[in-house]
């Protein structure tokens, strides 16, 4: 068995959202420069979303208010998933081991999440 979480920082799906941001500033650095306020900074923002709601749903006392801030990390992630065909299909990345990545970090957030719900329910997982 697990040892629990002391802070958000040892949540696995937590670690591979914080590289997962690390490897879209990577990526979108070389962006075009006329995109720096459209597609790199949403595609940014989405990416920190991601890791940042996982952090603040860290330390809610309630069940459903951990999994919204879970959810809000799904809707972030699927949101990075579209920037990433979007900035594949106009020549800006490759995205085929972004995309590994973001498919790992939903399996991890699904199973995450749906621990949390399962503990809320009365059965533990």
């Amino acid at each position: 068995m697990r040892t629990p979480a002391r802070g958000f920082q040892d949540l696995i799906v937590w670690q591979k959202s914080h590289a997962f941001v690390l490897q879209i500033y990577a990526a979108t650095r070389s962006f075009p420069k006329d995109e720096l306020y459209g597609l790199t900074s949403q595609f940014r923002r989405a990416a920190v979303s991601i890791a940042a709601n996982i952090a603040e749903g860290f330390r809610k006392q309630s069940t459903p208010d951990k999994i919204r801030f879970l959810n809000m990390s799904e809707g972030s992630l699927e949101e990075c998933r579209y920037y990433l065909i979007l900035s594949h299909d106009l020549g800006y990345l490759e995205k085929h081991l972004l995309w590994e990545a973001s498919e790992e970090i939903g399996r991890i957030l699904n199973a995450y999440r749906s621990a949390i719900a399962s503990k809320k329910n009365g059965r533990e997982t």
